[in-house]
């Protein structure tokens, strides 16, 4: 198992700040946010690459989520949408990233007049993806998101759904705080064990997704470790708190040594 830090802390830093401060993490295994100051391009891709290789890293790349939906009723502004997704998948495939994670359809205002459409397009969105990602060796993982994110997949009842018309290729990110605000997370890896390939961290007060260091809300992270022992977990779970960052890593790390009562891979 792998325990790593996701950029989402650094995300108002400019890129450069971000490849400075990379090789001083304790950690080996980074999640890059593909948004914002950070969004990759040919060139950031060959940085992140080298940076790799020459600190002997591992990174997963989180997709762009600002101003993006699979599910939208307008095709010409979703395939401009699906483009930016796909220059995101070749350039993890450029980087020899090993997980790509990325956000379901969103509900829109037309919701309630053409709810079928919207999810058939989050389906066939997510096809389409699915068949670039195999085509390139990337692995893609689709993350929950609960209200008041108006996400078209937020609970279990949903990824039932999904599965039930898209390839089981599509993994999950398993966002724990996430999961926490709909106190789902136990059913999640209950019910999609098998599916749930990379997971989210950070802890909240389960009513809003604030993405706090772990252990400064709510979650019981002894009882989370247990369940995710249980079901024989062997991914990534990164760290994706905005504040006490370097000390979530930490707590995270000794949670899963004391829940395991061995020796873990921690990267």
């Amino acid at each position: 198992m792998k325990i790593g830090l996701s950029t989402l802390y650094l995300i108002t830093k400019p890129f450069n700040y971000l490849v400075q401060k990379i090789p001083m993490l304790n950690t080996k295994f980074i999640e890059i946010i593909d948004d914002g100051l950070h969004s990759i391009n040919k060139r950031r891709a060959k940085i992140l690459k080298e940076l790799a290789e020459t600190y002997e890293l591992e990174f997963s790349i989180h997709a762009p989520f600002a101003d993006i939906n699979l599910a939208s009723l307008n095709n010409s502004i979703r395939r401009v949408m699906m483009k930016r997704l796909e220059k995101s998948l070749h350039y993890a495939s450029e980087m020899e990233v090993k997980i790509w994670v990325f956000h379901p359809g969103a509900r829109t205002a037309l919701t309630y007049f053409y709810p079928q459409r919207e999810w058939k397009n989050n389906v066939e969105s997510a096809k389409r993806l699915l068949k670039l990602a195999k085509n390139l060796g990337v692995k893609i993982a689709i993350e929950n998101l609960p209200p008041p994110y108006p996400l078209l997949m937020n609970n279990v009842n949903d990824f039932v759904r999904f599965y039930d018309e898209v390839s089981e290729e599509i993994g999950i990110t398993l966002d724990i705080g996430h999961a926490n605000l709909n106190g789902q997370t136990e059913l999640f890896l209950e019910l999609f064990h098998d599916k749930i390939v990379h997971m989210h961290a950070s802890d909240n007060d389960g009513k809003n997704d604030l993405h706090l260091g772990i252990g400064e809300g709510t979650i019981n992270w002894k009882k989370i470790c247990r369940k995710i022992r249980e079901v024989g977990f062997k991914g990534s779970i990164i760290i994706e708190s905005v504040q006490k960052v370097e000390e979530s890593l930490e707590k995270l790390k000794n949670f899963y040594f004391k829940c395991f009562s061995m020796e873990l891979q921690f990267s």
